[in-house]
């Protein structure tokens, strides 16, 4: 039976035999002890045919099944070469189409239900055999392979771990090497296997990493284990899988942020901000004094920790709100850092955390952002007044949170627009990009975007008005500067015209960011004017009083598309001209928008808009809307040159608000120059203004209905506002006073 020499179906027969014998079969066991070990010999374990390894090894492992808890084999050595031999046969576990995976599953299968290895704790070498093992089981693991085969493997490992008096450092290592991002990029299964194993066996191997962190972090033996540097991707990565894991490891976190190191602070920063940071993690709670000494690197010499620190605040307070009043007073001392970097990144973090939820901030972190827009330095105002346009736009325009989260950021179109009393260009040019994209944008559709701004201008405080009114006028100013150089375009060439010019382009650059560099910008932007009629047309048509907010874009996309160069991706030229054209494009105001403007001012007056919604009384949006369209007859008279706007203009004159019927009169004054030529029907209207008193005679005329033309023809000033009588008069005697001011105009 010995000496017999073995078939392949010969072993297949064997197999089969020792796979239906069990444990209590003590004759058979007798029996086939001699073939037992036979098939431990060198000649099976050393066979060249694959296949009779891989049966042979299915051999042993019932061998082992049958004979437990006694092996057949009492030479160390013979253990040692039969666990190595059935680890290399499961290797074939990687290639689960092969015809002979099912065998290669019995094998795992019924070493890890008898926990067959178990047996080489009696070996002094044993951790080779388990290096081998576990090496071996996380290259073959796969997505291929389905549940049962990972619970398995896992079987087979953790009664190792659990079972033997302690892991190795390196048993360990081919645990953790699973972990570290190369390694868990390339193969995701062996990752999620170390994981669910590192779970499995925590209350065992927490020791054994402690140990091995100890000497790396304290000791600094990274000669210990190949994996020294990797310990702080290991660290986060062991926290996430299970906290408990560190429970030892944390004391010496705290060690090391204390290092005379900075840049070994900044690497325990980076790690702490990821493990206190993480949204499942309670870390800060569970180890306040490692939260402590945490916050205390908001303070660190070091200025890279110092803004490691201030960009970990972010996470922590989407992720943490109940942190904010740890990380307020800190961020306070940060808006004021030194470093320019640093002071920038609290707005990051603050603006970051308030896009996600307004809740995550308090009133005192916005209070940062806000101080932040007078910042000496140009990037981190920028960067403050974005972050709040932003969150204008969130919260008010759209009101994502609700009424209550608007009454919280109000305040910030206010701030804005006094920003624009700075004297920097940039600082005016920004606000000016800001109210034409978030406090008002452009690209709403027109009943939108003017409900918008009427509502805006009805609730800003009276600051914040002027530096809008200003902001329209340095517009429309810089657009006269622009059409006063047309103009020159079309005279003949002389000294003069040059002279002249050239004073024009000075001008138009100072209203340019860096107006030195933007002085040569301009003059080559008005030589390319000078050669090319067609750009020169389309400028014209940009600043002509006739211009719609859609022609003006269509306009600007025009220019800015021939002016563009495909082979030069950064064109400061091109940036130069494109600050220009926004400053100059009428993208808010055209006829349709005033017309849209009166009727919501109508609305107001019949009753029957949403003032009371947008938070303002009717008596103040019709006071604002006519505010707001008195300025905007100075700066757009030739948008207002309608019938239909006029008409509407006229009910307020019959408004017994002094203030409205002044800034009505005004309006006509400024825009209606035209009436008489174009709109006789407006022109020869009757009225009877409120201020003219009823059974008063008048010197010349006794009538209360007055042709509109006399009354505010283009020749009529606004003295009357002036000279009102300063005494106070009875009703009579004051309306008599009016009467007699006004007739004095007209006849």
């Amino acid at each position: 039976h010995i000496n017999f020499k073995f078939s392949s179906n010969h072993i297949k027969m064997v197999v089969k035999t020792f796979m239906d014998m069990d444990q209590d079969s003590e004759d058979e066991k007798q029996q086939y002890l001699p073939l037992a070990l036979h098939l431990a010999s060198e000649f099976f374990l050393r066979n060249p045919n694959k296949d009779v390894r891989l049966l042979v090894a299915c051999c042993l492992a019932d061998i082992f099944r049958i004979y437990a808890p006694e092996a057949p084999y009492t030479s160390h050595d013979k253990l040692k070469d039969i666990f190595l031999f059935i680890t290399r046969q499961l290797k074939g576990l990687e290639d689960t189409k092969s015809p002979q995976f099912n065998r290669y599953f019995y094998l795992l299968e019924n070493l890890a239900w008898v926990k067959s290895y178990n047996i080489c704790f009696e070996l002094e070498d044993c951790n080779e055999i388990f290096i081998q093992l576990f090496r071996t089981l996380f290259s073959v693991i796969n997505n291929s392979h389905n549940k049962k085969v990972q619970m398995h493997m896992l079987d087979l490992m953790s009664s190792i771990i659990m079972e033997g008096d302690g892991v190795t450092q390196e048993l360990l290592d081919s645990i953790l090497i699973n972990l570290i991002p190369a390694h868990k990029n390339l193969n995701k299964q062996s990752f999620d296997l170390a994981k669910v194993l590192l779970k499995r066996t925590v209350q065992t191997i927490e020791a054994c990493i402690a140990n091995f962190f100890n000497q790396v972090l304290v000791l600094g033996r990274s000669s210990v284990s190949d994996l020294s540097e990797h310990v702080f991707d290991l660290i986060q990565e062991l926290f996430a899988i299970d906290p408990h894991l560190l429970l030892s490891v944390m004391p010496q976190l705290e060690f090391k942020l204390k290092s005379n190191d900075g840049e070994e602070r900044l690497a325990v920063v980076r790690l702490l901000a990821k493990l206190f940071g993480s949204k499942d993690s309670d870390l800060a709670t569970q180890n306040r004094p490692l939260w402590q000494c945490f916050l205390g690197r908001f303070n660190d010499i070091h200025v890279p920790v110092r803004l490691e620190s201030v960009k970990f605040a972010s996470h922590c307070l989407m992720n943490h709100p109940d942190l904010a009043k740890d990380l307020t007073e800190y961020l306070k001392v940060r808006s004021h850092d030194p470093e320019e970097a640093i002071r920038h990144d609290v707005i990051v973090t603050i603006i970051t955390a308030a896009k996600r939820d307004l809740a995550l901030v308090n009133d005192q972190l916005l209070g940062f952002v806000r101080e932040r827009t007078l910042d000496k330095r140009w990037r981190v105002r920028k960067e403050a007044m974005m972050g709040l346009a932003q969150l204008y736009k969130k919260y008010c325009l759209h009101g994502e949170a609700g009424k209550e989260a608007a009454e919280k950021v109000s305040w910030i179109k206010d701030k804005l627009l006094h920003i624009y009393y700075q004297n920097s260009i940039d600082d005016k040019l920004l606000v000016e990009k800001i109210f034409a994209q978030y406090l008002v944008p452009h690209n709403l559709e027109t009943e939108e975007r003017m409900k918008c701004l009427y509502y805006l201008y009805a609730s800003l405080d009276p600051n914040a008005v002027k530096a809008l009114n200003e902001m329209w006028k340095c517009q429309n100013m810089l657009r006269s500067h622009v059409r006063e150089l047309l103009d020159l375009h079309k005279q003949p060439t002389s000294e003069a015209n040059c002279s002249a010019m050239f004073g024009k382009l000075m001008t138009i650059a100072k209203n340019l960011p860096d107006p030195g560099k933007a002085q040569d910008f301009v003059k080559k932007f008005n030589q390319v004017l000078g050669d090319d009629e067609k750009l020169r047309s389309q400028l014209e048509l940009l600043i002509s009083p006739t211009c719609s907010c859609k022609q003006a874009d269509v306009c600007v996309r025009e220019i800015a598309r021939k002016l563009a160069n495909p082979k030069q991706p950064t064109n400061p030229f091109l940036e130069m001209v494109k600050f220009l054209l926004e400053r100059i494009a009428p993208v808010h105001i055209d006829s349709e928008a005033i017309s849209a403007l009166v009727k919501l001012m109508n609305k107001s007056i019949e009753g029957t808009a949403d003032d009371e919604e947008e938070g303002v009384s009717p008596d103040t949006a019709i006071r604002s809307g006519l505010e707001l369209l008195k300025v905007l007859s100075f700066t757009h008279p030739t948008s207002f040159h309608s019938a239909e706007t006029y008409e509407s203009l006229l009910q307020c004159l019959r408004m017994e608000d002094d203030k409205v019927a002044e800034a009505a009169i005004q309006i006509f004054r400024n825009t209606g120059h035209k009436i008489e030529t174009d709109l006789p029907q407006i022109r020869s209207h009757d009225f009877k203004p409120h201020w003219i008193g009823r059974g008063v005679y008048l010197k010349k005329k006794a009538t209360f209905l007055y042709p509109l033309f006399y009354l505010f023809s283009a020749s009529c000033s606004l003295l009357p506002l002036k000279e009102r009588p300063k005494k106070k008069l009875g009703r009579t005697n004051r309306n008599f006073a009016y009467n007699k001011i006004i007739f004095k105009y007209y006849y």
